[in-house]
């Protein structure tokens, strides 16, 4: 039985000389690199039909995965950029010694190469070395600046030296092409971040509308659910912690900062509502303020105690002051008797009370408005 060896998936690696064609096509056939890249060569020359293949494979070939974030980008050895602005140098001398007698054969050719491989010395520094790790900005600024000074000097040169027709035409043309190159970066910068603004304001658009859209049907279904089916029955409690998650994923542009107070006391009710059948209300006024441990700590043992002994609704009233701080958590239940509390309940007096006493706070638990349920009362000193 022959057993019938698989071929490597063609894939463009991500450390590359130029495009990474001929190190995918080897590991595909099995062939040595240098191999491939001989065959490349040769069919270069063939009519370039070699190019053509290149190009198309370049276009074609997916690149490899990555293998982490670092490796995310395509690194290329091959300094190209620079390369055509070697190319581009060439092409000066070339004009150059066209204006002190060579022959004037050579200008038109000489000045279409200096065109073109500067063109492609931008075009490069745009498409490909700013995305590459190994080039720095002032490489690519100094890759452009010398391709733009090249087509510039030689353009002048020639429309001084040899004031022909087509010399003053080429020149010109060529020193209106320097001019762009020069400012092709800012171009392609402020339309690149024009582009950017357009997707995000139709996203932003779109955003709204399914907003709007889920707002008027599935928020209000979701609500009319809590309201009809009580708050503290299980189907409420779903209900309520899916209406929550719709909402943040909704206005997510519109939370507050992670360490802000309002957005941890938020935080913990949802987490208290996924486990008791309850519905705690956040109410927050006054400026924003960090999160302050203590005061996060014995806000949730509260909220927890009304969820356990209490359910129904909850209300939690935050207040922001220039003198400190003040929260104030508040249930319908049956009330508290700390007289009447066991010397082992240790829940309020030092998970709370104690807590708030620690850190130069109060905490005071009376009965709720009316004589109904129960208040908590914390307040901090804003710190000197």
């Amino acid at each position: 039985m022959t057993t019938v060896a698989l071929r490597v998936e063609l894939r463009r690696p991500r450390r590359v000389v130029v495009g990474g064609v001929c190190a995918g096509l080897a590991l595909h056939l099995g062939w040595t690199t240098g191999r491939t890249r001989l065959l490349a060569i040769v069919l270069a020359l063939l009519g370039g039909a070699g190019i053509l293949l290149y190009l198309w494979l370049w276009a074609l070939v997916p690149l490899a995965p990555t293998e982490s974030d670092d490796s995310a980008q395509v690194q290329r050895a091959a300094p190209m950029a620079a390369i055509f602005v070697g190319i581009a140098a060439l092409c000066t001398l070339v004009v150059g010694s066209v204006m002190v007698g060579a022959s004037p054969v050579l200008v038109t050719p000489a000045l279409l190469g200096l065109t073109l491989s500067s063109a492609a010395a931008v075009a490069w520094s745009l498409a490909f070395d700013r995305h590459d790790p190994n080039r720095s900005r002032g490489y690519s600024v100094g890759v452009r600046s010398l391709s733009s000074a090249l087509l510039l000097a030689s353009g002048v040169g020639v429309l001084l030296v040899r004031p022909t027709a087509i010399n003053a035409v080429l020149a010109v043309g060529i020193v209106v092409l320097g001019t762009a190159l020069l400012i092709a970066p800012r171009v392609v910068a402020l339309w690149s971040d024009l582009m950017a603004e357009r997707t995000t304001r139709v996203r932003e658009e779109q955003r709204a509308e399914l907003a709007a859209h889920l707002h008027d049907s599935v928020l209000q279904t979701l609500a009319l659910i809590q309201n009809r089916a009580g708050s503290s029955s299980e189907v409420a409690r779903i209900a309520r912690a899916q209406e929550r998650e719709l909402r943040d994923w909704l206005f997510l542009g519109d939370a507050p900062i992670a360490a802000d107070l309002s957005a941890e006391l938020r935080e913990v009710a949802a987490a208290i509502e996924l486990d008791y059948a309850v519905r705690i209300e956040v109410v927050a006024t006054g400026e924003s303020v960090p999160g302050v441990a203590a005061l996060i700590a014995a806000s949730r043992e509260a909220m927890l105690n009304a969820a356990k002994h209490a359910g129904g609704e909850v209300s939690v009233y935050l207040e922001t002051t220039p003198s400190g701080i003040d929260i104030w958590v508040r249930d319908r239940g049956a009330g508290v008797d700390l007289e009447a509390l066991a010397s082992d309940r240790l829940g309020i007096r030092e998970s709370i009370m104690g807590r708030m006493t620690r850190v130069g706070g109060s905490a005071t638990v009376r009965p709720g408005a009316g004589g109904t349920g129960t208040e908590v009362h914390l307040h901090l000193e804003a710190q000197q």
